[in-house]
Formats: C-alpha cells, sequence, structure tokens
C-alpha cells in the first residue's frame, strides 16, 4: 500500500469478500451520483481486522427521477430494508433519514446511504481519497476527516480503536492541521445543534 499522490493510494491487498461487494455497489451508484464512503469500513479496507455490518456512505442530494433511476438498477440485485416503496425511500432520504440496502435476501452487510445534507456532509464528497485496487476504485473521504470524525465525534472504543489504526498506518501522510481544522467544525456544528 503507498500513496501515488496526496489523493491517491495504490492498494495491493487481496481483497476480500467485503471489499468485492463494496465494489460492485459503488460500481452502480456512480454511474447515476456522485458518491464517499465514510466510517468504518475505512479502516477495514486498510486491513483492521474487525467486523462490520454495514458500509456508510453519502450521496449526492439528486432529485427523484435520477434516485428512482438508481433504485431500479439496483433493486436487480439488492433491496431495500426501510422500504418496498421507492418514493418512501426518496421520502426518508430528503428527510435525512438513511437508507439501507442489502443484497436480495440478506440483510448484513448492507450499506447506509444517506444524502450529503449538511456543510460537513458535502465537503466529505469534496476531500477524497481514491483507493486503487485490483479490481476497481473506491473513494473515501479524506483520512484526516475519518480520524476527526472517529475521535470527536462518534467517540465508541470501535471508533478509537479505528482511528488509531488509520494513524499508525498512514502517520507519515497526515496532516494535523487539517485534523484539527475538522475537529473545530465538528465542534461548531455540535454547538448549533443544541
Amino acid at each position: 500500500m503507498k500513496f501515488l499522490n496526496k489523493n491517491t493510494i495504490k492498494l495491493d491487498k487481496e481483497l476480500n469478500e467485503l471489499d468485492k461487494l463494496v465494489l460492485n455497489f459503488i460500481k452502480i451508484l456512480e454511474k447515476h451520483t456522485n458518491y464517499v464512503i465514510i466510517s468504518g469500513y475505512v479502516s477495514l479496507l486498510f486491513g483492521r481486522a474487525r467486523g462490520t455490518e454495514d458500509v456508510d456512505i453519502f450521496i449526492e442530494d439528486i432529485n427523484k427521477e435520477k434516485f428512482i433511476e438508481l433504485y431500479q438498477e439496483l433493486e436487480r440485485k439488492y433491496w431495500c430494508l426501510n422500504s418496498d416503496d421507492v418514493n418512501e425511500m426518496y421520502d426518508y432520504l430528503k428527510n435525512s433519514i438513511p437508507i439501507r440496502i442489502a443484497i436480495e435476501n440478506q440483510t448484513i452487510p448492507n450499506f447506509e446511504i444517506k444524502f450529503a445534507k449538511t456543510l460537513l456532509d458535502k465537503e466529505a464528497l469534496k476531500d477524497i481519497i481514491k483507493v486503487k485496487t485490483k479490481l476497481g476504485d473506491i473513494k473515501i473521504s479524506s483520512l484526516e476527516r475519518q480520524i476527526a470524525f472517529k475521535k470527536y465525534y462518534l467517540k465508541s472504543d470501535k471508533d478509537l480503536e479505528d482511528a488509531k489504526h488509520i494513524e499508525k498506518l498512514f502517520k507519515e501522510n497526515i496532516n494535523y492541521n487539517k485534523v484539527e481544522e475538522y475537529k473545530r467544525l465538528i465542534e461548531n456544528a455540535k454547538t448549533k445543534d443544541k
């Protein structure tokens, strides 16, 4: 694994079943919208050994027609755990309620999809790293964003261990000023929510 430039990592690991599932899913997503993978799966992609039930993904806030086209393609292989009504799914997303999509007849693992609505969410779609694998590229939010959200927003033991794993793995490539900047944005967002 190595940085090809500041926004691209080449990953040479042997891909597991979850990685392959993610790659197949995002191939459909990227035909219809911009996306970024956030949270726990990122540390798993980079070798952290722990289980997960879901892969968290932000997508652009697209109109209903585009979403229907996206879901029509997804439903050939996947199903929505929240609803079987595409209009209801879209309403959930518009109201900042995530939807969960899984392979037909399964519930785990699933993809938790959210529209990027807040400034911080939208920033994740811009501040990305492309991870080049043997089977395709995966867009993840920046390492600095991952660390900040894990350490200063989510804060569970699992999240703190995820952040530690990323920091240890990429210590020479992390911009800690950027981590602090995200920390301030997170704190400001929390203050506004109160």
